[in-house]
């Protein structure tokens, strides 16, 4: 037996992690981008979940008697879903019992469930908002703890700290709560599949994608997706072929992505000429990944203009796109095309989805994988996008990689990368010191803007730029570059090197 905190759990006979993966840290809640994550029973432990549980409940009963909240004096009804990780059931159980004990209304989902079903799920019920226990498509050593307002969209800073003051001060009086034996506490649950496959028919052409009689690769990835894609798509008389739709807490051994590698055997299966695209969600549906009828695996950036050239193209759809700062300026290229407004945020959903509340937005999208429409969810939606894919093909009776030629052709074609920089914690300050002063030349380009909404972005010739972003959990600085040809992006990957040498 291993001890968890206070709770006795047994090694399941089918995991296989490191001793240390089973030693419980009391560590302080720290909520990133995307919610709170950790090591599944190093960090993210019974006791600190439940921490999480308690600070989140103390902060949204605050909110309640705000006269000036969004959800001042409402139902305090809060919807509670999982993914398919390690526990995930049961610790969604264990966060359902903790807001209940402190008098809210938790509703649970009745199986696992995509985060933008979650999102849909708590405007539809008019919730005050949802807990996801979910690390995206983190590694299957991690879980995670996310929570949506009631609007549907991911938590701002701003409330987030709410919650993590909350845990502090419980922590300061070692508040210790008394709780059911893990997995056995009642909730209520409901069924979140209906109603939202509903509003995914009326924002789908299902006509056109039944016409083309389509055959499509769905890569799964071991998690949530499973039910909903393949559902919408078996409707609209769509020949399927599924690859790793069960069920498996390891993810196969490795991460729950929709990239090049984590779709690579969907694509070997478009090569072979037994489908005429692949799509794919991550571990809580929330990213996309598409595979074109040459098998060659399109980056999210492709995907956002895509689906901007369809929805203003084919659909006439009026409003704005918005991207976040170290996304496709193809983007904009198209938009100029189409004379649709272009809006850029900083970097996370939370940020587009706020513009998505506010005015009309045809799409929103941003470099690392997620995209939504207006008049949906101001949250990321895998299945959404790859309908949007499938549905672009039908129309247009052309693949998807014979589109984005022909989007070249006006645009000019453009090259993206993204690496990551090892810097000693010891030399990023200094670094970014540098960054932070602007340079007049990278490389051989002169610089003719410096932006710092979220980092630090260079403005180049010729629609070319570069830009920098520290990692908050890693010594990594993570930087971003667009040129127009191949040369010119082997010229900035290398200049960005250098500037970040520090002697």
């Amino acid at each position: 037996m291993l001890s968890i905190g206070k709770v006795s759990l047994s090694r399941p006979p089918h995991l296989s992690l490191p001793d240390q993966f089973f030693i419980s840290l009391n560590s302080p809640i720290k909520f990133g981008t995307s919610g709170w994550r950790g090591l599944i029973a190093q960090d993210f432990t019974f006791d600190n979940l439940r921490l999480a549980a308690q600070g989140l409940a103390l902060t949204l009963k605050t909110e309640l008697k705000r006269k000036n909240s969004d959800i001042y004096n409402k139902r305090p009804l809060v919807i509670v879903g999982y993914d398919t990780r390690f526990l995930g059931k049961e610790f969604a159980i264990a966060t359902a019992e903790i807001l209940e004990k402190s008098g809210l209304e938790p509703l649970l989902t009745n199986r696992s469930t995509p985060t933008p079903v979650i999102a849909f799920s708590i405007r539809q019920k008019k919730a005050i908002g949802g807990v996801n226990i979910t690390a995206s498509h983190n590694p299957f050593t991690y879980s995670g703890f996310k929570f949506s307002m009631s609007n549907g969209a991911g938590a701002p800073l701003e409330f987030t700290r709410k919650i993590e003051a909350n845990t502090k001060k419980l922590i300061a009086k070692k508040w210790q709560p008394r709780t059911s034996v893990i997995g056995t506490y009642n909730c209520k649950n409901f069924n979140p599949m209906p109603a939202y496959l509903n509003r995914i028919r009326k924002l789908i052409d299902m006509k056109s994608i039944s016409n083309a009689k389509l055959r499509i690769a769905i890569e799964f990835m071991h998690g949530t997706g499973h039910g909903y894609l393949d559902k919408i798509l078996e409707e609209a008389g769509v020949k399927i072929t599924c690859f790793h739709k069960k069920i498996n807490p390891l993810f196969g051994g490795g991460s729950p992505e929709p990239n090049e590698v984590g779709m690579a055997k969907a694509a070997n299966f478009v090569r072979q000429g037994k489908a005429d695209l692949a799509l794919g969600l991550d571990g809580d549906a929330d990213r996309f990944g598409v595979v074109d009828k040459n098998g060659n695996w399109l980056t999210p950036n492709q995907v956002l203009t895509l689906t901007l050239y369809h929805l203003k193209k084919n659909r006439r759809l009026n409003g704005a796109v918005v991207r976040t700062v170290p996304t496709s300026h193809q983007v904009d290229a198209v938009a100029n095309l189409l004379n649709v407004p272009v809006h850029e945020t900083p970097v996370g959903f939370k940020h587009i989805g706020a513009l998505m509340e506010s005015e009309p937005i045809i799409v929103g999208g941003e470099e690392s994988g997620g995209l939504s429409i207006g008049n949906h969810i101001p949250e990321k939606d895998g299945v959404l996008a790859c309908l949007l894919m499938a549905e672009l093909v039908a129309t247009e009776g052309k693949s998807l990689g014979k589109i984005l030629k022909f989007i070249e052709k006006q645009t000019g074609p453009f090259y993206t990368d993204r690496i990551n920089i090892d810097v000693p914690n010891e030399k990023k300050s200094a670094i970014l010191k540098k960054l932070q002063n602007g340079f007049k030349n990278i490389g051989n380009f002169p610089v003719q803007k410096f932006i710092r909404t979220d980092g630090y972005k260079f403005l180049l010739p010729n629609d070319e730029w570069i830009c920098f972003r520290a990692s908050g959990t890693e010594p990594v600085i993570r930087c971003y570059l667009e040129a127009k040809s191949m040369p010119n992006l082997r010229h900035l990957k290398s200049a960005s090197q250098k500037l970040l040498l520090i002697k």
